[in-house]
Order: structure tokens, then sequence, then C-alpha cells
């Protein structure tokens, strides 16, 4: 068996007839070739991979590497043969592996595009983005999440106003940690559990931070809310209070997304990733349809004064103004509406499944936050078949 790897024997190679390399098999397929001078130079380097799609060998020369010397000649011509494997391997496209912690959360956050702003503020400008993968331990990630955890959470992030801020708290970090979590789990296997290497075990999240959503405007509160808002803040507000969607996802409907005919919302962005379509009745058909009145398909549905999406910066002020006039609690906020709309729709016995997938959200989830309010119906049940 050929080892290219061993400098003498390699100088003892004869050229073969028809210029054929000796080749060294590296692993099933995949092979690093050596075809020695006939003048006495130092020698070509060839890679060769089994294309299965084509059914056949795929070969590439690699050069002499003259800049190279020693071993080090047989390590470089192995990286680039592997390298070249793993473009055949892949159909002819390169295949970048991630490098670093911030490469391997741009490879994560281009499948969840949503986690790109969190990313942002949490590890591309972090030290934690530059470290590299191979050399991550779980003190790197310690000393990150120390500085999460320290790093003041933003109130309010308008850029001409007040900067107001208030201590992180625990159910924030745990949101925060998550796409680095994720990111570095599709990269990386769990280290052994109370090792260094055990990366894992420095993103546990806070037990008991995500508390169950207590905060609760009912009906005639909502309708208040709304005799509160401002002209130009009441349509998208009256959505909030009408539909178990996210604010984020109200912001970015367009026309086009709304059928008038079969009364149907076609939800296109939203924190799962995956489009889907709900019904809406006709009282939220009739409001949505005239919303939608004269504009185009490619008009958004809900707008600022000149056209401006609504963003949480923008829909915040508005509604807390609106809560101030109504005197309901300062602590209600957009999310708080969408709450109370899950909560009047587990309370009319609407099956959980159906809640969950209007809502854009998992049972699981539904269990978690809302589970309480289906025991209750549970009980009320059984009390009712009581002899």
């Amino acid at each position: 068996m050929t080892d290219l790897s061993r400098i003498g024997d390699r100088e003892n190679l004869k050229p073969r007839k028809g210029d054929e390399p000796h080749w060294q098999r590296l692993r099933s397929g995949s092979y690093l070739g050596f075809r020695p001078s006939k003048r006495g130079g130092r020698g070509n380097w060839f890679a060769r991979s089994y294309d299965a799609e084509k059914c056949r060998y795929q070969r590439k020369a690699l050069g002499d590497y003259g800049s190279f010397v020693g071993h080090e000649i047989f390590g470089q011509a192995r990286r680039d043969a592997e390298k070249f494997f793993e473009i055949v391997e892949s159909g002819g496209f390169a295949v970048e592996k991630p490098v670093t912690v911030a490469d391997a959360c741009r490879a994560y956050s281009k499948a969840k595009p949503a986690s790109i702003g969190i990313l942002k503020r949490t590890v591309y400008s972090d030290p934690i983005g530059s470290v590299k993968l191979d050399k991550l331990r779980r003190y790197h990630l310690n000393s990150w999440r120390q500085r999460l955890e320290e790093t003041p959470a933003l109130i309010t992030r308008n850029k001409g106003g007040e900067r107001r801020t208030r201590p992180r708290a625990a159910s924030t970090v745990n949101r925060d940690m998550v796409p680095l979590r994720a990111a570095l789990a599709q990269v990386m296997l769990p280290g052994t559990p109370n090792t260094d290497a055990a990366w894992q075990e420095a993103l546990k999240p806070h037990k008991g931070a995500d508390k169950r959503r207590n905060l609760y405007l009912d009906r005639d509160e909502r309708k208040r809310l709304l005799a509160c808002c401002e002209a130009d803040s009441e349509p998208f507000v009256r959505a909030l209070c009408i539909l178990p969607l996210r604010p984020g996802v109200l912001s970015f409907l367009t026309v086009a997304d709304f059928d008038k005919r079969t009364r149907s919302l076609t939800i296109g962005k939203d924190k799962n990733g995956y489009p889907r379509q709900i019904g809406v009745p006709h009282s939220a058909a009739d409001f949505l349809g005239q919303q939608v009145t004269g504009k185009l398909p490619s008009a958004l549905i809900f707008c600022r004064p000149g056209g401006v999406a609504w963003n949480k910066d923008s829909w915040k002020g508005p509604i807390k103004e609106a809560l101030r006039k109504a005197k309901l609690p300062e602590a209600a906020a957009a999310y708080t509406l969408r709450h109370s709309v899950i909560t009047d729709l587990i309370r009319a016995r609407l099956p959980v499944l159906t809640v969950a997938q209007i809502s854009g959200t998992s049972v699981a989830m539904i269990e978690k936050h809302y589970g309480h309010l289906v025991r209750d119906d549970a009980e009320r049940a059984l009390a009712s078949l009581a002899l």
C-alpha cells in the first residue's frame, strides 16, 4: 500500500506509464495522488474522488507545493484534497464549514432570519464571536453569559429620545441565549458533562423565569383602550384586539394576503418561519375589508402615516398613551392584547390545537402558558357529571 506521507518512500517512487500518479486511499472513494517528475523536479499532487451522481471519478491537479518543505507538503496536499472531496460529494458546490462562533450563528440565521437581531446584539459585537469552534469551552460561554446578564435591557430605542434601560430580566436572558444555543447545537456535539468541554452547560436557561402570563384585558377593557387610541394607530391596535397574532406579523401583512371571498388571511412571516393560512370570522373580515379598500395588492394593510410599517418602537408609545388615558394597567403592552385574545379563545372552548395553529405557536406553549384555563374547563365538565 502506498504511503505518500513518508518522505523517503515518496522520493523513491518511479514515474508510471501514461503519467498515472501513485494513489493513496484516504477513505472509500477518495484518493490523494503523487506523480514523480521525470526530470528530477518536485513532482505534482492530485486528488481523485468518486462522484456517485455521475457514476465516475472526478480528478483535480493540486500542484507541486513549491513553497512547502518536508512533512508540510503532504499535510497541505491532504487538506486541499479533502476540500475537493467535499465539493464532489456536495454535487459540485463548495461547502463552507463554520470556523468561529460567529460563522456558526450566521449559518443558523440563514434558516432563522428572526434571530438576526438578537445575534447582532449579543454575539457579533461580543468577543465570543471570534472564538474558534474547536477551541470553544464552557468558560468562554460562562463569560459571555455574565456579560449578557450584566447588560441593561433597553426600554426604548428611539435614537433621538432619552435612552432608558432596566436590569435584564432572567426571562430576557433565556430568550437571548436561544439563537446561540441552537446555532452551536447544529455544528457541535454536547461536551462531556461536568468538564470544561461541556459548552452546553453554560447556556442552560434560568428555571422558572418564563412565568405564566397573568396580565389580561377583557373585552370591555379592550374597547376602552380602542376609544382612547389616536386615529392613525387605532386600526393596528384594533387588529391586535381581535386577532391572536404577533404584532410583528400584523405589521408585515399586505393587501394580497387577505382574500375577501374566502375570509382567509395568509401569514407569510412569523416566528416559526413557515407560512400558514387562517380563516377569520365575519366581523374581522369586514374590518380587514375596510382596511384594504382602495389599496394596491403590495400595500401594507396596517401602516403609519406615509405608508411606513409599524415596528415595536413605533407602536409602543401610542399603546402606552392609550393605556394611560383609559386608566388601564401601565404594564400592559402589544403582546398583552395577543395574550388576551388567546385567553378568550380558550375560554370559548376552542380546541387547543386550533388555537395553536391560528396564533402561530405550538400546543406545548399553549399548554405551558394557558394550561390552567384548559384544566379549569375540564374540572367544570367533570363537575357537571357528578351524581
